[in-house]
């Protein structure tokens, strides 16, 4: 009995870790199951309370660690889900599940993501899945009604499985096939099916998938010696290659900047000096223009020190913890919800808090000299942000839409996309980012858009 007690003992704590791993992978279903399973495969005792106490703080509302509640309190009930985990994960799996977190591989298939999502009010639910390298393909469900398949989409790998880096390959693969679902959700292309017009179905899709958009984060490291000064004022005869249009401005100055040359800083030390903008650093950013196979190209890097130049976005844009967005005059950054430092007391009693709902990220705004203002936190992996509708509301800012943006995670990736405002939304470039013509620029609180049209036609 006591060596029973000792192994089930040994199993819990391999239990707690994989579990905080399987979290760690995004992948907090299994870790629920796992530890629901765990808490009550065993004595009612401190340990399996901590279990179970762990699986409810990942997520509160699992009928799974309620049903273990229940079954270690001696409580009659339904309990079928939570026997069919205690057989999914023996104290063997435990121990397999242990040895993948210490030296992952690329087994058999790759665990799929599961997300929910609410488009026109309704929700959704997107699985992908893959098959493994004996059947390789990867398949994609769009669900509706409680479980109604409306739409599926394949792609075959079979060529990339003597690839070396195929689990990585075929992870990126995964997500990106799965964020497309959910984007043409999102832009309707699935509208005539939810309304019985058209036959969903499977598509063998044989091209990569759509790509979300993302906003340079990261630059190359200068070269020895080399600062970021202002270039020097270029002779007359030099070519424009560029303009930048002024929006608006709060401060007054010219209605457009003509820089001569190849490169121009954004700055008060530049030839595009915003003055008067109090929140623009001498050096905030430059512009190059470089020769492509096209013609020519315009990029801009942000130069570190400032408080940032901001791009607006014209589609669902891939955000990661720490960038920082503009939605009318605010500042907001995403952030990684602080890990819960909360657990029970010594049993048997058990530990008693507010409802928790779980969170994939939260909102955090800015204020004018770094200070915090509000925090929202995403109920579920969603967050709506609007002047009249969301969760984060800016009722007093009249440059925010009734419904402006959504952020949301989706495939393990935060994805910010505009719900067609009229002032749009800006994410900040921390790195190079290129520039097509048309391209609108937020530098504090000044508007800019870019102009090729004297680039020798080129307006890419």
């Amino acid at each position: 009995m006591m060596r029973a007690m000792s192994e089930t003992a040994m199993a819990r704590e391999k239990a707690k870790r994989v579990a905080a791993w399987l979290v760690e992978k995004e992948r907090p279903d299994e870790a629920v199951a796992l530890l629901a399973a765990w808490a009550a495969n065993g004595p009612n005792d401190t340990e399996g309370q901590e279990l179970l106490a762990e699986a409810l703080r990942i997520d509160p509302g699992a009928s799974v660690a309620q049903m273990a509640f229940e079954r270690m309190e001696g409580m009659e009930g339904e309990h079928a889900l939570l026997d069919q985990q205690i057989q999914a994960y023996p104290a063997e799996r435990v121990s397999q599940l242990e040895a993948e977190m210490r030296r992952p591989t690329f087994r058999r298939a790759q665990m799929g993501f599961n997300n929910n999502i609410k488009f026109h009010g309704v929700p959704y639910h997107v699985q992908t899945e893959d098959s493994g390298l004996d059947s390789p393909h990867i398949i994609t469900h769009l669900f509706a009604d409680g479980g109604r398949v409306i739409k599926s989409h394949k792609r075959d790998y079979s060529a990339e499985v003597s690839r070396s880096d195929v689990a990585e390959f075929v992870r990126g693969l995964m997500k990106a096939q799965h964020m497309e679902m959910v984007l043409m959700l999102r832009d309707g292309k699935f509208d005539r099916i939810i309304a019985g017009e058209e036959v969903g179905g499977i598509s063998l899709l044989t091209e990569p998938p759509q790509e979300v958009q993302k906003i340079a984060r990261r630059k190359e490291a200068a070269p020895s010696g080399v600062t970021h000064e202002p270039p020097a004022v270029a002779a007359p005869e030099v070519a424009r290659h560029f303009s930048l249009v002024v929006l608006r401005s709060l401060t007054g100055g010219p209605e457009r900047y003509d820089p001569v040359g190849e490169e121009a800083v954004i700055g008060a030390a530049g030839a595009i000096n915003l003055p008067g903008e109090r929140f623009c650093h001498p050096t905030e950013a430059i512009l190059r223009w470089r020769q492509t196979e096209n013609g020519g190209a315009l990029f801009i890097e942000d130069l570190e020190g400032g408080n940032g130049v901001f791009f607006r976005i014209s589609t669902a844009v891939e955000l990661e913890i720490g960038d920082e967005f503009i939605v009318g005059d605010q500042l907001l950054r995403v952030e990684k919800n602080p890990a819960p430092d909360d657990g029970p007391e010594p049993g048997p009693t058990y530990f008693y808090s507010s409802p928790k709902w779980p969170s994939s990220f939260r909102i955090m705004q800015v204020f004018e000299g770094g200070a915090l203002g509000s925090c929202v936190v995403a109920r579920g992996n969603s967050m709506q942000i609007g002047s009249a509708v969301g969760d984060l509301i800016f009722a007093d800012d009249p440059l925010v839409e009734e419904q402006h943006c959504v952020i949301e995670e989706q495939a393990s990736t935060v994805v910010l996309t505009d719900l067609g405002s009229r002032t749009g939304v800006f994410v900040r470039v921390r790195g190079e980012q290129r520039l097509p013509h048309g391209s609108e620029l937020l530098v504090g609180r000044t508007r800019l858009v870019v102009d090729l049209s004297s680039a020798g036609g080129q307006a890419s």
